[in-house]
């Protein structure tokens, strides 16, 4: 659910009815303004998480999901939120050009990744390898690689373990690429049935 497009909504039918109680109130049945003011406020309050209610219960019924699926989805969304804004925060410390590139097209996967299990949430159980093992890697890989790549002096060791991390990390997006694939690949198997509808139907045409 768009949080922006809720409170919009609920805003939408709240004050409306905060208005209309309120009139009522002090003019139909010359109740004091104070008083006129705490009924409007209350049936604002009430319309406004009635409609909270009524949307999250549409939302859930939409993506066949109990309360409980939900609330286990959003709370791994919310940290996989934060992961993805580490990753982030790190480009920042890169000065390396072709390594700043490979962390962008990562951090553009992740939040294609995010995004697309927000606005569905079902999705999640598409992309769990993602949210539970790969998405940590990566933050973890690049966060320590930015490390061992600032310090001033480096030895041997220091420069193997920063090639072996890079070598790492460019395998680690093409696995994140799959993972996106993977989250996108109930949406391919309908195109493929499309493709397949359509070319069905077009034949037919042809021998008709």
């Amino acid at each position: 659910m768009n949080p922006f497009l809720t409170v919009v909504l609920q805003l939408f039918f709240a004050i409306p009815a905060a208005v209309f109680v309120w009139l009522g109130s002090y003019f139909a049945i010359n109740q004091p303004f104070l008083l006129s003011s705490a009924y409007a406020l209350g049936a604002g309050a009430v319309v406004y998480l009635f409609v909270s209610l009524y949307m999250k219960i549409r939302f859930l019924r939409k993506h066949g999901l109990s309360r409980k699926e939900y609330q286990y989805i959003k709370g791994n969304l919310d940290e996989a939120k934060a992961k993805i804004h580490r990753l982030h925060k790190s480009l920042l410390s890169i000065r390396q050009i072709s390594f700043l590139k490979e962390r962008l097209e990562l951090v553009r996967i992740t939040r294609k990744i995010y995004h697309l299990t927000r606005k569905e949430p079902k999705r999640f159980y598409l992309a769990e390898r993602f949210y539970f093992s790969h998405l940590d890697s990566a933050v973890e890989l690049t966060e320590k690689y930015i490390l061992l790549s600032s310090q001033p002096r480096k030895s041997k060791e220091i420069t193997q373990t920063l090639q072996d991390t890079r070598s790492m990390l460019v395998e680690l997006n093409a696995t994140i690429e799959q993972d996106l694939f993977q989250t996108l690949s109930n949406d391919i198997d309908q195109l493929h049935y499309e493709l397949d509808v359509a070319r069905h139907s077009m034949k037919a045409m042809r021998e008709s």
